[in-house]
């Protein structure tokens, strides 16, 4: 006779399987987010080491890419480049499976690879994955998705044990011009802090000590310039009652001079010093910094 505990179980239905192709850092937190969802998992990596610690975790070691396709009907895909990625299923048979591709890549990429998917009788869905390996399966992440509608809405509860998800569209293309959009917001940031940072060590105070300043600083810019850059944007409204073009273009060789003078380098500002000096020649001086948008524009 059955225990009623093993009744329950048999009761509950068991969760779709997944495939999951590529366990570098990123790879490997998304094959465990699903292990822990409670998936069945069949894992492949090119090095097949990489699976062990999965594999103790529970999930099945494929020895073939196609024996690691053939498992299950969503097959998610995270390698470097989407070179690998053409290059490794180049041979291998999607008929009837939703490829779910989270290799970071771009819009045209994530298009040609949708059209390829296609002839192989795939439904293709392209994925942004806006974390770190360490904050998949948390709150604070979420992936970026596009492509094939039927598709993603169909796998979207297993996929949301990754984290967050978020669709952008039916053009595949769209996951991957978010995802790198926002990774461009993320770098200007970095690389103004790191600036900020050189500059201030220049005179012996510690980067810690300058932190929580700097923080304060840029979250409160953030929170009230991301906002009014956007409406002038889609407005064509770059009419500032804060700070025009030609007073940045005047006090910015007071940057370049400090730099300098202290020592550093400013190989990261002189592209800005150029776009507004070009902006303010252009007659756009009394416009506010929403219009540099436009004059990226080629």
């Amino acid at each position: 006779m059955s225990h009623p505990a093993q009744l329950s179980q048999l009761s509950q239905p068991s969760l779709p399987p997944v495939s999951v192709l590529g366990l570098g850092m990123m790879g490997a937190a998304l094959a465990t987010a699903l292990l822990k969802a409670g998936h069945p998992l069949t894992v492949w990596n090119r090095s097949a080491a990489k699976t062990g610690p999965l594999v103790a975790q529970g999930a099945t070691p494929a020895d073939t890419i196609t024996d690691a396709v053939a498992a299950s009907p969503l097959v998610i895909v995270c390698f470097t480049t989407n070179d690998n990625v053409t290059e490794t299923l180049a041979t291998v048979d999607f008929t009837g499976k939703t490829l779910v591709n989270l290799t970071n890549g771009t819009p045209a990429q994530a298009r040609s690879l949708a059209t390829w998917a296609e002839k192989q009788g795939a439904a293709y869905v392209d994925g942004g994955i806006m974390a770190v390996p360490q904050m998949i399966a948390t709150p604070a992440a979420y992936i970026l998705y596009s492509g094939d509608e039927q598709a993603y809405e169909t796998h979207r509860p297993t996929l949301s044990a990754l984290g967050g998800t978020r669709w952008v569209g039916t053009d595949p293309g769209r996951a991957a011009l978010h995802d790198l959009a926002l990774l461009t917001g993320m770098y200007g940031m970095l690389m103004g802090v790191a600036q900020a940072f050189a500059l201030i060590r220049t005179e012996n105070i510690t980067a810690t000590e300058f932190a929580e300043p700097l923080h304060e600083w840029l979250s409160a810019m953030l929170g009230g310039v991301v906002p009014g850059i956007a409406q002038a944007v889609d407005s064509g409204q770059h009419v500032t009652d804060v700070s025009s073009l030609a007073i940045n273009q005047a006090a910015f060789p007071n940057f370049m001079e400090t730099f300098r003078d202290q020592g550093i380098s400013s190989e990261l500002f002189e592209p800005m010093q150029k776009l507004l000096d070009r902006s303010v020649e252009e007659g756009h001086g009394a416009d506010g910094l929403s219009r540099l948008v436009e004059m990226l524009k080629k």
